[in-house]
């Protein structure tokens, strides 16, 4: 079967599924495995928005989507040329991805008969959900099975680590300027880490809020993931939020790589935020990963 993906995570999935030889067509933000965006036809372009400030970054995603604008480019005939039997995409965040219909109607405007399987996980749960079905789509059950066992497994390994540990209150700063609440999964990271979400929105959409907000609860520990960074990035953004929080641990964490992309790796999180919550109770973190700042 020839995939295409048209999400990240949906690519990582994707490879974790021992199907990478399939997979035809890419993202140009797909980078796990770094050969994905290098070895496939990339089919979806968008704004290169290294060297914008956060803040510009947000005011660019506001005008583009207040004037309905898509932030992602189809290339159309790339796509064509491909000949996909499956194309893996979302209707989760218009900021993340092309949206479903969008390619829907691409492929019925160039004729191609590919099928189109919108991933749209909100909770942990529902990612792992969606493992499956990837692996029932392309005639992998057995292998999705195992996968999402394996991954299960990790989880209730690091559930009884911490288990009877004093929970902290942790602040997830999803981005700085403005900030914005962690939403959809990213409270389940915190809760399975052993820790208790604060300024969240489980399973639902993350928004923008206030600082007064962030402070008012009292975090013992914030966590700074701003979506579409790694961990330089999110360094420097951490970095900047320190002043607001002067009685509580302030770390930045590889979001891309472990908390805002709704594939495998989210377990990855999982185990990294028990570590800096829980020193001890379970191995350190990579140092890729994670860093603190204060």
């Amino acid at each position: 079967m020839r995939l295409v993906s048209m999400l990240p995570s949906a690519t990582e999935i994707v490879y974790a599924l021992g199907l990478g030889d399939n997979l035809v067509g890419v993202t140009f933000e797909c980078d796990e495995p770094p050969s994905a965006r290098t070895d496939k036809t990339v089919v979806v372009g968008g704004r290169d928005t290294r060297g914008m400030s956060p803040g510009e970054i947000d005011a660019y995603v506001k005008e583009q989507l207040a004037a309905g604008t898509d932030l992602y480019t189809l290339h159309a005939n790339a796509l064509a040329g491909l000949d996909p039997e499956l194309i893996l995409t979302q209707d989760l965040c218009r900021v993340c991805a092309l949206p479903s219909d969008h390619v829907s109607s691409a492929l019925d405007y160039l004729g191609c008969r590919a099928d189109v399987l919108s991933l749209d996980p909100y909770t942990l749960d529902e990612v792992l959900d969606t493992i499956i079905a990837v692996g029932d789509r392309t005639g992998v059950p057995d292998r999705a099975e195992a996968l999402v066992a394996g991954l299960r497994a990790r989880l209730a390994a690091v559930a009884g680590a911490v288990e009877g540990r004093p929970r902290p209150r942790v602040a997830v700063v999803e981005w700085v300027d403005p900030p914005f609440t962690a939403g959809h999964w990213v409270p389940d990271l915190v809760r399975a880490a052993g820790g208790e979400p604060v300024v969240a929105r489980p399973g639902a959409r993350s928004v923008q809020t206030t600082w007064e907000e962030f402070t008012g609860a009292a975090p013992d520990v914030v966590l700074v993931t701003p979506c579409g960074f790694h961990l330089d990035g999110a360094v420097s953004q951490a970095q900047a939020v320190v002043p607001r929080f002067p009685g509580a641990q302030v770390w930045a964490l590889d979001a891309d790589g472990i908390v805002v992309r709704p594939g495998p790796r989210l377990v990855d999180g999982v185990a990294a935020i028990a570590a800096v919550l829980h020193p001890g109770a379970v191995p350190d973190a990579p140092t890729a990963a994670v860093a603190r700042v204060a």
